[in-house]
């Protein structure tokens, strides 16, 4: 572990992203429009040649030309001499990328989880993995309403950037942000995560009632109802009710279960009109998150005594369980309930 000066404000001016995805080279691609200074680490190195050498990611983020200025490794210690590390890798790969990297980071070094989901293997929070294996880093939580493609191409957006550490929150945004890319800063890292979380097991649910030709007063009930859902997850994980009314929660929610440029949205589709879920996952090159996501959440509302019924009906679809029909028949069978 490196370890800084006594006293020293660590000046954020070079970042690192880990992970050479969509939203990896989203978010690399808007630093730079900010005029930072960064390297983006690529799993695979033809990723990271298409980067450098034709400036684009024609695997993950095809027709949007990248800057120039961006530089590409598969060398995770080139990120040594950056002030500040994205954490962009799969939800599931956190853990074992976080390991790797500890050895290089500076003490207090802010890293900036903008992966969303939970560990399924454990049912913990990625910021609770992250705290766990990089105890000395300063952690900070980005998520809101937000396509990679848009991004990268500098379409206006807005996020949440939380970090409990009021001051570092405050020049991430600054240094992240700018005038195309607005970020609303926060202190409520738990909130914001559980929203980047949950909306994507719940675009599937979106994606099959989109499917089944169900309406759109099915979608808009199902939207609600799943907020709910999201809602009591984050009251008994600590999160504020705010921060689930805002940009990572139910903006990012509403994104996610609207558009069939979601991954997660289109994935549920897919199931809705009886494809397998191996079939699926076999012919895309992209980590679908909700599906990991599903079962990690059931296990959490479990150990919580929550009730959970669309998280459980996505899950089970997704195990095999029951029929995508079934489902839909279960949770229309409920008993009718108080709204809250």
């Amino acid at each position: 572990m490196v370890t800084a000066h006594e006293g020293e404000r660590m000046s954020i001016e070079r970042f690192g992203v880990v992970g050479g995805g969509a939203w990896g080279t989203a978010l690399a691609q808007t630093l730079r429009l900010a005029g930072r200074e960064v390297t983006l680490w690529a799993r695979e190195p033809e990723t990271a040649d298409d980067v450098n050498v034709r400036h684009v990611n024609r695997v993950f983020l095809p027709g949007v030309p990248l800057d120039e200025g961006l530089k590409a490794t598969t060398d995770l210690s080139a990120l040594a001499s950056t002030d500040a590390i994205l954490m962009v890798a799969p939800a599931q790969h956190v853990r074992a990328i976080a390991a790797q990297l500890r050895p290089i980071l500076k003490d207090r070094q802010p890293i900036v989880l903008c992966a969303k989901g939970i560990e399924q293997t454990t049912g913990r929070m990625l910021g609770d993995v992250l705290a766990e294996v990089l105890p000395d880093q300063t952690l900070a939580v980005l998520s809101g309403p937000s396509f990679a493609a848009d991004v990268a191409r500098g379409l206006p957006a807005a996020l949440t950037i939380a970090c409990q550490r009021e001051e570092v929150g405050r020049e991430l945004a600054e240094r992240m942000g700018y005038r195309q890319f607005r970020l609303y800063w926060s202190s409520d890292t738990v909130g914001v995560e559980i929203g980047g979380a949950l909306k994507n097991v719940l675009a599937i649910a979106a994606g099959i009632v989109d499917a089944k030709g169900l309406g759109a007063s099915a979608h808009a009930g199902l939207v609600t109802r799943g907020f709910a859902e999201m809602r009591r997850l984050g009251e008994t994980l600590g999160a504020r009710p705010e921060t689930m009314m805002g940009l990572s929660g139910l903006g990012d929610l509403i994104l996610t279960c609207g558009s069939p440029q979601s991954r997660n949205m289109s994935l549920g589709r897919a199931l809705g009109q009886g494809k397998s879920l191996s079939e699926i996952l076999g012919s895309r090159v992209a980590v679908t998150e909700g599906v990991y996501t599903a079962a990690a959440a059931v296990r959490l509302a479990r150990e919580r005594s929550i009730e959970m019924p669309i998280t459980a009906a996505v899950h089970a679809i997704i195990e095999g369980r029951v029929s995508v029909d079934d489902a839909i028949a279960g949770l229309m069978m409920r008993p009718f309930k108080a709204e809250d």
